[in-house]
């Protein structure tokens, strides 16, 4: 923004938009409904799985973790073995 443009409209003067819509009450309580209203929209448009889907990305994910517990559960038995051996000497 210019200086000129600054020196018109003035440091302190409002916003066009800022009064707006009523008192404080009446600005939340709309607010409040605009955001649920947006909600709502927003959950129209969520896919759900069907049965089939939900067994397979379960089983999925079950596996999935399985198989990281057991990597991890490797490597920490290997890293033990081999902090024993280093400072034990057994």
């Amino acid at each position: 923004m210019s200086e000129q443009s600054t020196a018109k409209r003035g440091r302190g003067a409002p916003h066009r938009g800022d009064r707006a819509g009523g008192n404080v009450v009446t600005r939340f309580f709309s607010a409040v409904g605009l955001f649920i209203a947006q909600i709502l929209d927003e959950m129209r448009k969520v896919v759900r799985p069907t049965r089939e889907e939900l067994v397979t990305y379960t089983l999925v994910v079950i596996t999935f973790v399985t198989v990281i517990m057991l990597l991890v559960f490797g490597l920490d038995s290997l890293i033990t073995r081999l902090v024993f051996w280093v400072f034990a000497g057994s």
